[in-house]
């Protein structure tokens, strides 16, 4: 487990797919993930059992946040198509628990799993892609210390119209500087 704070990153378990699946049907949820149909619960265990597969750097970790003595699911973190050689990841995150949105959590995720990246991992930038009609996701993302890089113009279809796909990237140099000045905590 990675804990940080408020917030705790733990492995992927089975019984926690029935909540996934409830989220990623929610049209508002899932408004901003590339996921554009709902799920059943068997396609579900379907992406669970092929994830397993996965090298574990690439895994989803869950995303915990303390409830009085316990801990309760919100979403997940993950890293995707790291590249040994650039030392390079695409991280991807998501609240399914809209009643969680806009309190930090996603912030404090995303920083734990970025100093696991940069300090235990040995990568050198990890990039996203985020839609720009997810302000909330920009800020986060701004806030965790990633830096705009590019702009791919209409690139995601999105209630009836595209909408271009904004690029953004963290490198380890950075990271390191904006912690060692206090910026990050």
């Amino acid at each position: 487990m990675i804990i940080g704070k408020r917030v705790r990153l733990r492995a992927l378990e089975k019984d926690d797919l029935p909540r996934f699946v409830f989220w990623i049907n929610d049209p508002e949820v899932r408004r901003n993930l590339t996921l554009f149909q709902p799920l059943s619960l068997a396609q579900e265990e379907k992406w669970f059992e092929e994830t397993l597969c996965h090298p574990v750097e690439e895994q989803p970790l869950y995303i915990e946040i303390k409830d009085g003595n316990d801990w309760m699911l919100v979403g997940n973190v993950s890293l995707a198509n790291i590249d040994r050689r650039e030392k390079s990841a695409e991280v991807g995150i998501f609240i399914g628990s809209k009643d969680h949105w806009g309190k930090g959590y996603g912030s404090e995720a995303l920083r734990l799993l970025i100093g696991h990246a940069f300090n235990h991992l040995n990568l050198n930038r990890i990039f996203l892609r985020v839609f720009e009609t997810n302000p909330r996701a920009i800020r986060c993302y701004e806030k965790c210390g990633f830096q705009h890089e590019g702009r791919m113009r209409e690139a995601h279809f999105q209630d009836g119209g595209y909408v271009d796909v904004l690029l953004m990237s963290i490198l380890k140099s950075e990271w390191i500087e904006e912690k060692k000045n206090g910026v990050l905590t």
